[in-house]
């Protein structure tokens, strides 16, 4: 696996310690926090709270994934995330050299984020529902998350049919790998994410969790987000994902356990506490 790589001069190197990328979405429909971030204002003040707490990447939503979510048009979505990233980008502190990831399927709103100063791209179609994202990807010679998903969204749960769960996933990444050095991405930037919550059934996300291992072997930093979903609900008999914060923690310790690279989490500030101990006991 690739040692590090480096952005907005900060340095990712992968098995050193966990990396917490914190959530920021821009939406009003989001299935944990949608609306309470989708201004301006409300946005950078939780940016600059991340900041504070210790996060590593500020990953920017305008389109919510949650199980049975529309897609929204192109124009709506660049409205919601490039005015984000300018006023990131612009900020007269530390906030302006922050690592922001993007949250995009599409290829011009990829674009137009990196052209604003975003760094990365985090796809959770694994750049399948436009192909064009890894030729954009490509030319401007940044990390793209590719996840693991079937179907959209709207469709994703009711297509958790697998006969080899972890065995399609690798497929699946295999195939994705290979499209991306086809595009002529670098090895190097390319990140993966098995889709915790997408497509999978509650006992598939635990599945994944146990055997995270295995994805790892395929020789890429692993991205694993937990954060606040329904099957840590549905172990705690917890319907508000917000009351979900001690069950994350949990899931983050199974995925720093199997060797994932980067935690997408809402809780920052707790989960930086919890991957700090972790890492302290298990990357040794």
């Amino acid at each position: 696996m690739t040692e590090k790589i480096v952005l907005q001069n900060k340095e990712f190197e992968w098995g050193k310690r966990t990396y917490i990328m914190g959530v920021l979405n821009v939406t009003p429909d989001s299935f944990s926090d949608g609306g309470q971030f989708n201004t301006l204002d409300a946005a950078l003040t939780q940016a600059e709270k991340m900041l504070a707490a210790g996060v590593d990447i500020i990953d920017i939503g305008g389109q919510s994934t949650r199980p049975g979510s529309e897609q929204i048009s192109l124009d709506e979505e660049l409205n919601r995330v490039i005015p984000v990233v300018e006023l990131l980008r612009s900020q007269p502190n530390e906030l302006a050299n922050i690592p922001l990831s993007i949250d995009t399927t599409r290829a011009n709103v990829a674009q137009a984020a990196i052209e604003a100063g975003a760094d990365l791209i985090n796809d959770i179609s694994g750049a399948t529902f436009e192909p064009e994202i890894l030729s954009v990807v490509a030319k401007l010679d940044v990390p793209i998350v590719l996840m693991h998903i079937r179907g959209t969204p709207k469709t994703m749960q009711q297509l958790t049919d697998y006969q080899d769960l972890i065995g399609e996933i690798s497929q699946f990444f295999q195939e994705r790998i290979q499209a991306a050095k086809t595009a002529g991405i670098d090895p190097k930037n390319i990140i993966l994410d098995p889709g915790i919550g997408f497509a999978k059934t509650y006992e598939q996300n635990l599945e994944i969790l146990r055997h995270l291992p295995k994805l790892k072997s395929l020789g890429f930093p692993l991205l694993v987000g937990p954060s606040r979903k329904s099957f840590i609900g549905h172990i705690l008999n917890e319907k508000d994902p917000q009351k979900r914060v001690w069950g994350t923690a949990a899931a983050c310790v199974a995925a720093i356990v199997g060797s994932g690279d980067i935690l997408r989490v809402h809780d920052v500030k707790e989960m930086v506490d919890v991957c700090r101990v972790a890492d302290a006991i298990y990357r040794v």
